[in-house]
């Protein structure tokens, strides 16, 4: 029977030489580390060094997390990713009226100077590679960050890590957007602009496909929407009056790893060369680093079952090498309970072993590129690069990622694709190990970690006795700088991390900026 791919490309039963029929090597392959980078954007890859292993935890208070980041840190992890709870995620308070029954619950809790001290105490930030996964309020945690790395004595030129700072995917795919598209825009291009002058080495925003693979875009759909949401923030940088070599560099990627290896493969192989071309001639850039695509990867959560939990070790084994095989520079294995519940210590520990098995046992690190010229691997790259570029066409047609997505295009497509593979698994036509196939009559017991609830009325005492200590009227006259520099085109930072300075909280700050530009509500609202 003829299958097809994620993407629903066709594919072969058995492929030979006639799949490359007229195929230049120097035109799709070139070295690895060189134009087009199809191969990988260094040349050594994993042969020196592997890739940075993170792994991503964050929940509860940040006295919690910062306790699982010292045990993940004893246990190898390399670099930090940090996830934050939803009232952090969408700019409030943890004693706002709208965050109840939320605080501390997908991540940890945010709300002030206070809580970013304690959640890195003890952790030495020129040391460490941090990783956060926050978006509309990306700046605030990116300052918080910064400040408490100056108290700790470590100057911002020395930081290094990621904030993913893309709001775009947001209206696409997962709703923790604040404001309108305009001024996150703005807000964006300021990022790139004082890290630029403040800290250099951070990676300035990462452009996600994650979330949209997790509502259902296919592989296609993943990278055409991801590589159109970059070139928007490339033009609004530019538009801004930024060279585009002063911050291209800095721009990283975001991507899922299904379980379907040689797709996914041949997905990642794809976006780097696309991208790698985008960069070079629609935008001019002239540093090779500028047209580097480099991404960090996150095993796919969305195909974790809550039946048979214990089966995710493989899924995500599988989905793991399929990342280090496309040429990931970093990886997050996720643990296999996290269909049912956050992670427990015994899980994360499992799931970062798993990176190390591959990075130390196997032979996937002896050599670059191992599937290069391989018939069905180009093949599909080339498959899925065109699949890919006739996406992004059509939401250039539609004037723009920003354009798209007010006309919903990018959303109805993904929602087309979810739909068809919940058909799809309904029908059996889909197998789930253990949902739809080969299930068990008795599920086994699983206690899963369990977030207490009195976080939130913690939060609310420590966010009381802040309020009560601090300069109420340095904060209120920082905040007025901020809303002014709003309204006119200073950049925001500076007077945002006086604010945060001054202890102004995160919901404060971000309330300062509703005023002046609003919130987004989506059109499908009404």
């Amino acid at each position: 029977m003829a299958r097809e791919s994620e993407s629903g490309l066709p594919i072969k039963p058995v492929y030979g030489p006639d799949a490359l029929a007229g195929w230049d090597p120097a035109e799709k392959l070139g070295d690895p580390g060189a134009y087009p980078y199809t191969r990988g954007v260094y040349p050594s890859m994993y042969t020196g060094r592997p890739w940075t292993m993170r792994q991503y935890a964050g929940f509860g208070t940040a006295t919690e997390s910062n306790a699982r980041y010292k045990q993940l840190i004893a246990n190898g992890t390399m670099g930090l990713s940090v996830a934050f709870d939803l009232p952090t995620q969408m700019g409030h308070d943890s004693d706002a009226a709208i965050s109840h029954g939320e605080v501390g619950k997908v991540g940890v809790a945010i709300d002030s100077i206070d809580d970013m001290r304690v959640l890195f105490g003890g952790i030495p930030l020129d040391k460490v590679s941090t990783s956060m996964t926050i978006n509309a309020p990306a700046a605030l945690l990116l300052l918080l960050y910064q400040l408490v790395a100056e108290e700790q004595g470590v100057s911002a030129d020395k930081l290094t890590g990621t904030i993913q700072n893309d709001v775009l995917k947001e209206y696409i795919a997962r709703g923790t957007y604040i404001f309108p598209p305009k001024p996150s825009l703005r807000l964006i291009a300021d990022i790139f602009k004082y890290c630029k002058a403040e800290i250099p080495k951070w990676n300035t925003i990462s452009i996600s496909g994650y979330h949209m693979a997790e509502a259902g875009a296919s592989p296609a759909q993943e990278i055409a929407f991801t590589l159109a949401d970059g070139i928007e923030y490339v033009r609004t940088a530019v538009a801004a009056g930024m060279d585009v070599d002063d911050f291209a560099p800095r721009l990283s990627f975001f991507f899922v790893a299904r379980t379907t290896i040689l797709e996914e493969v041949a997905k990642f192989r794809a976006a780097r060369r696309i991208w790698a071309r985008v960069m070079k001639e629609e935008f001019g850039a002239k540093n090779p680093k500028s047209w580097m695509l480099r991404f960090h990867t996150q095993t796919a959560g969305v195909q974790l079952t809550a039946q048979q939990p214990e089966v995710n070790l493989v899924r995500v084994a599988v989905q793991g090498l399929a990342a280090v095989l496309g040429g990931t520079q970093s990886l997050h294995t996720n643990s296999f309970d996290e269909a049912i519940a956050l992670p427990t210590d015994k899980s994360a520990r499992l799931a970062l072993r798993t990176q190390q098995v591959l990075a130390y046992e196997t032979d996937v690190t002896a050599t670059v590129d191992p599937f290069a010229g391989s018939y069905v691997i180009e093949r599909m790259t080339d498959e899925v690069e065109a699949a890919t570029l006739e996406l992004m066409t059509k939401v250039e047609d539609l004037g723009g990622a920003v354009s798209a997505i007010e006309h919903g295009f990018q959303k109805n497509e993904i929602e087309r694709s979810a739909y068809r593979i919940a058909q799809e698994t309904d029908a059996g036509q889909r197998v789930v190990v253990g949902v739809n196939r080969f299930q068990l009559d008795l599920e086994e017991p699983y206690e899963p970690l369990r977030v207490d609830p009195a976080i939130e009325a913690q939060q609310a005492e420590r966010l009381a006795k802040l309020r009560a200590e601090r300069d109420q009227a340095a904060v209120d006259t920082a905040l007025a700088s901020l809303k002014k520099a709003a309204e006119g085109e200073d950049n925001v930072l500076y007077p945002m991390k006086d604010a945060l300075k001054a202890r102004a909280t995160v919901g404060e700050v971000c309330n300062a900026l509703r005023e002046v530009w609003g919130t987004y509500v989506p059109s499908d609202a009404f």
